[in-house]
């Protein structure tokens, strides 16, 4: 086994990736983040969802903004719906892992609030069900996922599709495009040029 060509690969094709994201995604990027800006500026918040991977993705994303990402400043409002695991498992015992998601954002979603779901595949069907609750209570929705959207993709109002098949890269995008979100976020909230 060559340790060395693994790796050089596994750089390619990330870079690849990321560079067919940039120049695919960069106006829809751009509507997400005046979307969470917004949200933010009306005193509303953005809950986070995903399974595996994409849960660790939320969870991380949610705490950047409750914390900080670049900037000390105050804390933003934002949610993994997953954290609460005595919630999760009873939600999942009495009710089905389908309504996972769904029993969360009802409880703790308002008006005004944005959705941000993150599927690698676009197919989580406790994703789906929590954007259709979502979608009747006219929130906000912004979903993550790889190339094609999956059925996620028509159960969104905005829609940041990874152009790849390949779920590693994928999250590895998913991440900075969060990133860049915070990013934008924090200048436009708090820097003192905005």
């Amino acid at each position: 086994m060559n340790y060395d060509s693994i790796i050089r690969d596994s750089f390619k094709s990330s870079l690849a990736v990321k560079q067919a994201a940039l120049e695919q995604l960069q106006r829809p990027l751009v509507v997400a983040a005046e979307r969470l800006v917004a949200t933010y500026r009306a005193g509303n918040k953005a809950l986070f969802m995903g399974n595996g991977g994409s849960a660790a993705d939320a969870q991380h994303l949610a705490a950047e903004f409750v914390g900080r990402y670049r900037l000390n400043r105050r804390a933003l409002p934002a949610l993994a719906l997953h954290t609460n695991t005595s919630s999760l498992t009873a939600i999942g015992n009495d009710f089905g892992y389908e309504a996972s998601f769904l029993r969360p954002l009802e409880a703790l979603a308002a008006p005004g609030d944005l959705v941000v779901a993150i599927s690698t595949s676009g197919n989580s069907r406790n994703i789906l069900a929590a954007l259709d609750w979502a979608r009747q209570q006219r929130l906000s929705t912004l979903g993550l996922t790889g190339a094609g959207g999956g059925a996620m993709a028509a159960k969104v109002d905005i829609l940041l599709a990874v152009p790849s098949d390949d779920t590693p890269r994928i999250q590895e995008c998913h991440i900075l495009i969060g990133h860049v979100l915070c990013e934008i976020v924090e200048r436009a909230l708090f820097s003192p040029a905005s």
